[in-house]
This record gives C-alpha cells, structure tokens and sequence, in this order.
C-alpha cells in the first residue's frame, strides 16, 4: 500500500486544482482528482477531510467561492476567486524587506530554512536596497528548532487529534510518557512550545518541544475533542509571565547574545569585581542586565547560548544554570555507556 499523502501537500494540491479549474470543481470531482483525497475510508471521512480542509483554506486568506450549478440547487462547486486570490506586484521598501529577513532567520528548523532562504533571496531581487537586511543585523531572535516533533504536532493540532511522547523534565530529568489533546503551537522565548490538555493529569499542560524524546505518535481519531477552552487556554499563557519580576546581571561575549542584549536594562546596583575568578569572567565580556520572571526560562535560553554568557546573578538563576549542565552531562554519559 502506498504511503499517505501529508496533510500539507494535500492542501497544496487542493489550491492548484481549484486555481486552474475553468469554472468549479464539485466534492466528487475533488475526491477523484485530488492527490490526497482517495486516502479517505468512507464517504463520511472525505467529507470532514474536505471541510476540514476548505476551513483552514479561508482561515489562511485563501478565498474559496461556492459556486451553485445553473440546473440544480443542489449541484455545489468549489473555485477559487482569481482576482481576489492574485497578488498586486511587489514593491518592498529597505525597511519591509529587512523586517522579512529577520523574520526569516527566527525560522533555524531545518525543515523551514531552506524554503525561507529561497523565498528572501526571490524578495531581494525586487527590494528596494541592497542593505536592507542591515536595518536588523544583529537582531534576529535565538528560537531553537522543533525537530522532529514540530510536524507531527502541527498536523495533530489541525486534526484534533490526541497525541503521545515521551518528555524530559527540566527540573528533574525525568522522562515520562504523555498523552496530550494538542491546542496550538507557540514560539516563546528561546523555545517551541504545545499547550493542550494532559489527560493523565486531567489540567492545560504547556510542553517545550525540545524536551520531547524520541517519536511524537498520534491516539485515538481526528476531531476527538473540540475548541480549546479560551479560559483554560488564558491561565496556561498568563502562567508563563506569572511571578515577580526581576533583574538577572550576565557576563555576556562581545557580539554574542543579541535576543538578550535586545531586553537588557539599566542597572542600578554596582558588581563587587575584587573576586580574582569574576574579574577574569568579566574582563572580555560586557555585563547585560536581563529581567526575567522565571528562573527556569532565563536558564535555559542562558545554557542555549554555551559558553557566550556566564550568570553571575541571582544565585537561583545561576544554581538553574548549574543544574542544567550537569542533567546535560549525566545525558552524555548515559548515551556513551549505551553506545
């Protein structure tokens, strides 16, 4: 049996064939016609598969028309509006192409830069300037890639369809197995993250995804639950900048570090540098001053950076860091004695 077609590229063959249609194309032109469509079991199946589909078209501004058949009412077509669908020609200033560059760059998944990479080198041959990614040099965000996991998740969201894997605890270590109704997909500082509904623990759960250990494997079948709740889905987000803020001092390379750089604040308290070991950290880095809320974040985009930037301050920060770095080594001695 010949493998599925991906969810994406049957939603890509979808717009082509609803672009070059010469009038409409009715469901039954579709499912026959459609590379993608014909994985369907049953006729109940293409339908929510297509109206699954249709759906997350027009959320994406593509604009599909219904288009009635002139003999019957009941004879329903599809195609896209050609003129509503066509983009005006394209004249980006210095300061818009450097904004899409930037954003290019907070792509570092493999799976994505390639693609980004082709698509910013076709946007420069029409920009207005050749310096316009110097508008925002330095700037571009350190967001670590999904890996593996960020497909699968990003399909399951869409399918609403309930998933499991196996995550590693940052405070711990740990590693256990989770079942979770995925909402959305988030890039937060440093980070992607799924927030959905952990079913073992029955309570809205957020999950960096690269604490995500091995195959992320789907359970049970598509539209199993519905719409996250926006309250449930409000407390997860507001628990991430929850707590007091507060300033944490990083000894920080020259030219390393922008994301953090770019948060930095004026500091009113002055560093003791007569310790021998701070003032060799301190001699050929800049000291940043970076507010945080949670240690555990601030940690680990810290360690992300290696050895680019050192905490010197709050002790639990630096403590985090510490802890961090030594999970990562007892993880290198595990894969050594198993190799």
């Amino acid at each position: 049996m010949p493998d599925q077609i991906h969810p994406a590229e049957r939603l890509l063959n979808l717009v082509i064939a609803l672009v070059n249609t010469s009038a409409r194309m009715t469901k039954e032109q579709i499912r026959r016609s459609v590379a993608g469509y014909a994985d369907a079991a049953s006729d109940d199946a293409f339908e929510r598969m297509f109206e699954r589909d249709k759906d997350t078209l027009r959320e994406l501004g593509i604009p599909i028309l219904t288009v009635t058949g002139s003999g019957h009412g009941d004879d329903i077509g599809y195609r896209i509006d050609q003129e509503a669908y066509a983009l005006p020609p394209i004249d980006l200033t210095a300061a818009e192409l450097g904004v899409l560059s930037l954003a290019a760059q907070f792509w570092q998944d493999s799976s994505a830069r390639v693609d980004t990479s082709r698509a910013i080198t076709k946007l420069r041959a029409v920009g207005a300037a050749p310096e316009a990614t110097d508008l925002v040099a330095g700037l571009a965000p350190r967001v670590s890639a999904g890996g593996d996991a960020f497909a699968p998740l990003l399909d399951a969201v869409q399918a609403r369809q309930a998933v499991t894997f196996r995550y590693r605890a940052a405070s711990s270590g740990e590693v256990l197995t989770r079942v979770v109704e995925p909402w959305k997909l988030l890039a937060r500082r440093g980070g992607w993250f799924v927030v959905g509904r952990d079913r073992d623990r029955e309570a809205p759960r957020s999950f960096r995804l690269s604490r995500i250990e091995g195959r992320v494997r789907t359970v049970g079948p598509p539209d199993a639950f519905g719409e996250p709740d926006a309250a449930a889905l409000a407390d997860v987000l507001a628990s991430w900048s929850a707590g007091e803020s507060r300033v944490a001092t990083l000894a920080v390379r020259p030219e390393r570090a922008e994301a953090l750089r770019a948060r930095a604040v004026d500091a009113t308290d002055e560093l003791d540098v007569t310790d021998p070991w701070l003032a060799r950290v301190v001699a050929d880095r800049d000291l940043v001053h970076v507010p945080f809320t949670s240690a555990w974040e601030l940690a680990e985009e810290a360690v992300g950076y290696g050895d680019a930037v050192v905490v010197l301050a709050p002790p639990a920060v630096r403590e985090t860091v510490l802890r961090l770095l030594r999970v990562a080594t007892t993880l290198d001695e595990q894969g050594e004695s198993h190799g």
